[in-house]
C-alpha cells in the first residue's frame, strides 16, 4: 500500500422533488441545516467560521465557497475534511450531490475516536446515506 494513498471520498447523489431554491435554503442556512443535519451557527458567507454540534464533539468549520444556488463548500473539523453540496435544477426538481473528501491514509488513526480513516469513512458513508436520502429529502419535500 502506497504511503500517499488516501481513502476514497464519499459521494451521495439524489434527485429531490423540490425546487432548487427550497433545497438551497435547507443546505445554506443555519436553521435549514439544523433541521436535517446538526445544530450549528452556519452562515452562507465565504470565510465564515462556524461549528457543527456532532454527537461526538463540537467541530470547528469554515465556509470555503458560496455560489448561490449551486454550491456550498466548507471545511469540517481538524481532520482535513472538505464537504461540498452541489445543486442542479432539472425540470423543477433538484439534483443534489454531496461530496465528503479530505480523508487521510486508510490505516491512519483519527482523533478522538482512535478508529482508522477507512473505518471512519465507512461509518460516515452509511450516515450520509440516511442523512441525505431520508432526513434531507423529508426537509425539502414536505
Amino acid at each position: 500500500m502506497s504511503q500517499n494513498q488516501t481513502v476514497e471520498e464519499i459521494r451521495k447523489q439524489v434527485i429531490f422533488n423540490a425546487p432548487v431554491e427550497k433545497v438551497w435554503e435547507a443546505v445554506a442556512s443555519s436553521e435549514g441545516m439544523a433541521e436535517w443535519f446538526m445544530p450549528n451557527n452556519f452562515k452562507a458567507e465565504e470565510g465564515h467560521e462556524f461549528y457543527l454540534e456532532s454527537p461526538f464533539e463540537t467541530s470547528a468549520c469554515k465556509v470555503l465557497t458560496v455560489k448561490p444556488p449551486k454550491e456550498i463548500t466548507f471545511s469540517w473539523g481538524t481532520q482535513g475534511w472538505i464537504v461540498h453540496f452541489l445543486l442542479e435544477e432539472i425540470n423543477g426538481k433538484t439534483e443534489f450531490t454531496l461530496i465528503h473528501s479530505g480523508w487521510g491514509h486508510p490505516e491512519e488513526k483519527m482523533r478522538p475516536t482512535g478508529k482508522t480513516h477507512q473505518e471512519t469513512r465507512n461509518t460516515m458513508d452509511g450516515g450520509w446515506e440516511s442523512i441525505v436520502k431520508e432526513r434531507l429529502r423529508k426537509a425539502v419535500e414536505q
